[in-house]
């Protein structure tokens, strides 16, 4: 009885040697990588920042900008509502004429604590030159404020993050461009 114990015991080594291999078998499968999204985790968006990156990398060729780099056309469209393209995310700006980009710039928006809002806004007035009556009289060149609270787009400091009690901080002349090719009712949208 004890050989045959031996025997089995044997026999069970044997096939559990035999299925030991260090090649893998034909029905093992190396597991697949899961694609890598490249699309920014946005906050809330209806797809015009997304959009206007892209629009930014056919029309300009560039894929970024440096703090306080600007981008305008040579040749502005005559027809079409100028509309306005904030992404707080990437601390970007674009401006559309109709629907041909037109210009872009690298903006500063709220530091952290402050807010700077997002949602759909309009152009509410406008003044080429403006002091801040909440934050010690700072001047606000091309000033265009979007909401009763005084958040408005102008010129200024433009760091390459988020440094503005909540207004958007754009590169001087990028403000005094468009500036000049806004109106009261002008459509804005921050996305981030």
């Amino acid at each position: 009885m004890g050989q045959y114990f031996r025997l089995a015991a044997a026999a069970v080594a044997a096939a559990l040697l035999a299925s030991c291999t260090t090649t893998p078998s034909p029905k093992s499968q190396v597991a697949k990588a899961e694609p890598v999204s490249h699309e920014v985790p946005y906050l809330w968006t209806v797809g015009n920042a997304p959009q206007a990156h892209k629009d930014l990398v056919a029309t300009f060729g560039r894929v970024g900008l440096a703090p306080g780099e600007y981008l305008w056309a040579t040749a502005i469209p005559k027809d079409g509502d100028t509309r306005i393209v904030i992404d707080r995310l990437t601390q970007m700006a674009y401006v559309y004429r109709g629907e041909a980009l037109v210009g872009a710039a690298t903006v500063s928006t709220a530091t952290r604590g402050r807010i700077t809002p997002l949602g759909f806004w309009s152009v509410l007035e406008k003044r080429p030159f403006y002091r801040s009556k909440k934050y010690e009289n700072a001047p606000m060149p091309f000033m265009q404020r979007i909401d009763s609270y005084g958040i408005a787009l102008h010129g200024g400091k433009n760091p390459g993050y988020p440094a503005s009690h909540g207004c958007i901080r754009l590169p001087m002349k990028f403000a005094e461009k468009l500036y000049g090719l806004t109106k009261v009712g002008s459509k804005v949208v921050i996305e981030g």
